[in-house]
């Protein structure tokens, strides 16, 4: 029921209660022109006739519905599923309609002066008319309640961005980052001043990328690994021979999507929770593999007091998990760590 309410938009159960009792009473009165006072009378057992087959015909709807939402859920294939819903409602209903005001011919017919085949037009024509009627409240509350989710979900994407942007803007303004930093600077100057500057422009481009990125939800492949080859330029600076980054993504997936700071977050977390050193060198690889870009590291874990708070990580899951575009997986198998994200498209 759980699931259904959620294919329906709302819990309808009270709409359901309401609206079919009132259905099955106004019916009658409208198209039958039944009265109490006078021929043809509305009574008890057309009342129950009635209330039978609106309940058929909505609970028949309804289901129909839930089918169509499941077969088209996309956004996109909203004019698909209204038109694929529209046709089989009609069908149902008529059918229905028809089936059912054959059961119930001698209680529609006990007083009333039209004939069968004016019973049977005048009961068609209220079956499609509820059926339109209560179709239009159902979209119009699941409009609306899709509406408000869309806009919440953007809020939370927009929070999570920010988020994502402020603790990569915390790693890089960390005291041990810029200490770090510094000292491969200040030892590269005297020894290698073409290569100082080389690493100042790159730390440089490692900042403006952040501030760039900060009202984006998605940026180009292209973008992202770009940055991500500039904060690999700073750590191999620092680190030498002890650390390898090796990027094999082809030409025609660069043009793809990718959420911000994604594979810096990855690249961080890589450096801080494995040792980098002569005896244990630390690999990252970063491959493009059905529809996903994987980044993997070779296992190598300090001795942390603390466990690892996953943060980095929840992060892009959070992301990615606001497009509906597939999961983020991650797999630890004791000897390496991969994290694999999906590449979006426009």
């Amino acid at each position: 029921m759980r699931k259904a309410n959620g294919r329906i938009g709302f819990n309808d159960g009270l709409l359901m209660a309401i609206g079919i009792p009132l259905l099955a009473f106004i019916v009658p009165i409208v198209f039958m022109n039944c009265r109490f006072s006078r021929p043809p009378f509305f009574t008890l057992d057309k009342y129950l006739s009635t209330l039978c087959i609106t309940t058929v015909i909505w609970v028949g709807n309804r289901y129909i519905m839930i089918y169509s939402r499941t077969k088209y859920p996309l956004f996109n294939e909203v004019r698909k599923r209204i038109i694929f819903q529209s046709v089989l409602m009609v069908i149902f209903t008529l059918i229905t309609n028809i089936i059912l005001g054959k059961l119930f011919d001698k209680v529609f017919r006990a007083d009333s002066p039209i004939s069968l085949t004016d019973i049977i037009i005048h009961s068609n024509s209220a079956a499609l008319f509820c059926t339109i009627m209560v179709i239009a409240v159902y979209e119009s509350i699941y409009f609306m309640n899709q509406l408000r989710q869309a806009v919440q979900e953007r809020e939370k994407l927009k929070r999570e961005t920010i988020s994502a942007e402020l603790s990569a803007l915390k790693t890089q303004v960390n005291p041990h980052f810029l200490f770090n930093n510094l000292n491969t600077l200040a030892s590269l100057i005297p020894e290698d001043p073409k290569l100082a500057v080389d690493f100042v422009q790159q730390l440089s481009k490692l900042y403006r990328h952040i501030l760039e990125v900060k009202d984006e939800p998605v940026i180009a492949l292209r973008e992202e690994l770009d940055v991500m080859k500039a904060y690999a330029f700073l750590l191999q600076t620092r680190f030498g021979n002890n650390l390898d980054v090796t990027i094999n993504v082809p030409e025609e997936k660069l043009d793809k999507k990718i959420v911000p700071l994604s594979l810096q977050i990855l690249m961080e977390n890589a450096i801080k929770h494995n040792v980098v050193s002569v005896d244990r060198p630390l690999r990252i690889d970063v491959v493009a593999q059905n529809g996903k870009l994987v980044v993997s590291n070779n296992l190598q874990k300090k001795n942390q007091i603390s466990e690892s708070t996953g943060i980095g990580l929840e992060n892009i899951r959070n992301r990615y998990r606001l497009f509906g575009n597939g999961q983020v997986e991650v797999l630890d198998n004791g000897s390496s760590f991969t994290v694999s994200i999906p590449l979006l498209n426009d």
